[in-house]
């Protein structure tokens, strides 16, 4: 059962986005060559306790998954897509990174996630990847308004990705969230067919994540912990999320700082 959301039940999901989004901005500062995936997954533990929040992703055991999640942030680096588990790798210098946070707050979840190349070189080609997983982003916002369809976000998301000569994974992508992290229905896929789906409704509040492989390839694999996705063909992978609402006034982002 779909569930639309009051606009004081949205302000309070926008406090345990702001949560996620603290969180995953002092990340991303705390990047730089050297530091271990799991001095990163202490910065949110930090910051959940200091806001009186809770994991989303700590314990959280999926049907797909042999063990619960050991950790708050998921960590990916290079060719990992999602799901990878924070140890004690330090990163290296051009490694491309993809962090996924979630929080509880009073009751309400938030996710996001963002990807970023470590160091101060970038190739061109990683941070192109990076880019075009924000443009279809923005591209998904565009159509995230009352009145159009899933199938709408969902075309936006894969036209953008494919138009770059990139894999969409089947299987992965956004979601419900509300109450609980992951409320489905709805699943927003990465691809889909514009006009169909469930019509978006103001209240309606979305997990929106666009996840592209670079090398083109749909393909990927999941790592002996049973978590990690990898691209088949080794190349390098992105992810980016963002916690939003459809809203009379248009998409609302709940998980910004």
């Amino acid at each position: 059962m779909v569930e639309l959301k009051t606009s004081g039940e949205l302000d309070a999901m926008r406090e345990a986005g702001r949560v996620v989004g603290r969180a995953l901005a002092a990340m991303k500062a705390a990047v730089a060559p050297g530091v271990r995936l799991t001095e990163l997954n202490e910065i949110a533990a930090t910051i959940l306790a200091e806001s009186k929040a809770t994991s989303a992703f700590l314990h959280y055991k999926p049907d797909f998954a042999p063990t619960p999640f050991p950790a708050v942030i998921c960590a990916s680096v290079n060719d990992v897509i999602v799901h990878g588990i924070p140890d004690r790798y330090r990163v290296r210098e051009g490694d491309l990174l993809s962090i996924d946070f979630g929080a509880y707050l009073d009751g309400w979840a938030g996710d996001a996630a963002f990807s970023t190349v470590v160091g101060e070189v970038a190739s061109g080609r990683d941070q192109r990847l990076i880019d075009v997983a924000w443009e279809a982003m923005e591209a998904a916002l565009k159509m995230a308004v009352p009145g159009n369809r899933l199938g709408d976000i969902e075309h936006a998301i894969g036209q953008v990705g494919r138009a770059a000569g990139y894999g969409i994974p089947d299987g992965f992508g956004g979601h419900g969230i509300g109450r609980h992290m992951h409320e489905t229905p709805p699943f927003v896929h990465n691809e889909g067919r514009p006009g169909r789906g469930m019509v978006l409704r103001p209240g309606l509040t979305l997990a929106l994540e666009p996840m592209f492989l670079s090398g083109g390839s749909d393909h990927y694999y999941t790592a002996g912990d049973g978590w990690a996705l990898h691209s088949s063909d080794g190349t390098r992978a992105v992810h980016v999320e963002h916690s939003i609402a459809i809203t009379d006034d248009g998409p609302r982002i709940l998980t910004l700082p």
